[in-house]
């Protein structure tokens, strides 16, 4: 599916305006579980729920987990009654959980409040978390993806730091000309799990897509997702480093531990990149290429939510907290904070100037109109279906095998659009 898509006014003032409610808040009640998945996220997050409970007396308690242990926990607090209070949720799960009525529904809440007015959220995340007309979360952030890349390597190769005039073909060949793999440096890296952050965004680019605009189907034996497949089959062979080691150590870590000399990664990632002594003194950020055949430059957008239980014993509370985190002073403060990309329209470039350390520019940059002549900046929402997770955990799985020998990977490609088939027509059942 293809979509083109200030400082902090004082808190008191914004609380005055919350939204009456009708049921009692208890003052001195146990803190709100608010539960997210993002380690880099959670001191931004716990200042906003402090800032939260001096307005309100209402304390509010951020605890992380991995992403894994995150979906098992609601999984499981979903079956047995026992939901977190406020949490993320994510375009992978929402269509489940919207439709099972695990969540609170929030028409009346946002009906009723003077804070928050839906139209001034990206409408391509509200309708991640819209089911059936209704409203299930507040849209938190969005997020685009761009390229990193070592200055100190390409410094030491002679080469031209990336910059939007290069190609795919531009990043393989640089890719080639900084892998030295006697000194254990490698141009690029990736694994199958990295799709949203890397090869979904070429896939789109070269004129391939994931799943169908009716969300029905797959593309994988689409021939130019196929095209865009084997472009990875090729930087796998000649300019990343094993699959194993891959596997074992995520693109980061590999990056900021100087092994490889470029990755694509998502704007969630730079508090944690913020916090990186080597990554701040030898990294940048440019936009990404575009391909040379369709003139087009893609990023894979998505956002996430602010959601609460429908079986919470508290929904006024957690409606209160939910109105906060969407508010325009609290999206300002996260974007000021590093967070992340606000999703309330026109309030991004405070988080593109939360730091100088690196150029952040490029994330926003491929969201607004390319200024390069026969070019366009496209985004592209996250492809998803009833229940993303499940094909897109046997991907990465049945990717496996391409990573480690890339000659297979239009074959894998091939067979596995009609894996993916059967699972998108199980949802529809």
């Amino acid at each position: 599916m293809k979509k083109r898509f200030a400082a902090m006014a004082m808190a008191s003032a914004m609380v005055l305006s919350l939204t009456p409610v009708t049921g009692m808040t208890t003052m001195a009640a146990d803190p709100l579980q608010v539960v997210i998945w993002d380690s880099n996220q959670q001191a931004g997050i716990q200042e906003i729920c402090d800032l939260f409970e001096e307005e309100t007396g209402i304390p509010a308690k951020v605890e992380v987990k991995s992403w894994d242990s995150y979906w098992q926990l609601l999984e499981a607090s979903a079956s047995g009654g026992d939901m977190p209070d406020v949490f993320w949720m994510h375009s992978n799960n929402s269509q489940m959980y919207m439709k099972n009525d695990m969540l609170l529904k929030l028409d009346d809440y946002i009906e009723a409040s003077d804070v928050i007015d839906i139209e001034n959220y990206m409408p391509e995340v509200t309708e991640l978390y819209t089911w059936d007309g209704s409203y299930y979360a507040i849209p938190k952030d969005y997020d685009t993806i761009a390229l990193w890349y070592n200055k100190t390597m390409f410094d030491e190769a002679g080469l031209a730091y990336p910059d939007n005039t290069w190609t795919w073909d531009d990043l393989y060949e640089a890719a080639v000309a900084l892998t030295d793999k006697d000194k254990g440096q490698y141009g690029f890296a990736l694994n199958p799990s990295n799709n949203q952050d890397t090869y979904y965004n070429t896939v789109y680019s070269m004129g391939g897509y994931i799943v169908s605009e009716d969300h029905k189907s797959s593309g994988y034996d689409d021939p130019n997702t196929i095209k865009a497949m084997e472009y990875y089959g090729k930087l796998l062979t000649d300019a990343c480093p094993n699959p194993t080691t891959m596997s074992e150590t995520g693109t980061d870590v590999l990056m900021s531990s100087g092994t490889v000399a470029m990755i694509m990664q998502g704007s969630w990632m730079i508090a944690g990149f913020l916090q990186n002594e080597y990554m701040c003194e030898n990294c940048d950020v440019a936009i990404l290429p575009y391909d040379a055949e369709t003139g087009v430059r893609t990023s894979i957008c998505n956002g996430l939510g602010w959601a609460a239980s429908a079986m919470t014993d508290r929904p006024d509370d957690c409606w209160k907290l939910l109105e906060w985190f969407g508010s325009k002073e609290m999206q300002i403060k996260q974007a000021e904070l590093g967070v992340t990309m606000s999703a309330y329209n026109d309030t991004s470039d405070t988080w593109v100037n939360c730091t100088d350390v690196f150029n952040l520019q490029p994330y926003l940059e491929i969201a607004g109109e390319s200024q390069d002549e026969g070019v366009t900046n496209e985004l592209v929402l996250r492809p998803y279906t009833y229940n993303t997770t499940i094909w897109e955990t046997a991907a990465t799985n049945a990717f496996v095998e391409a990573w480690a020998d890339p000659s297979k990977m239009a074959e894998v490609s091939t067979n596995y659009a009609a894996q993916m088939n059967q699972y998108i027509a199980q949802e529809n059942n």
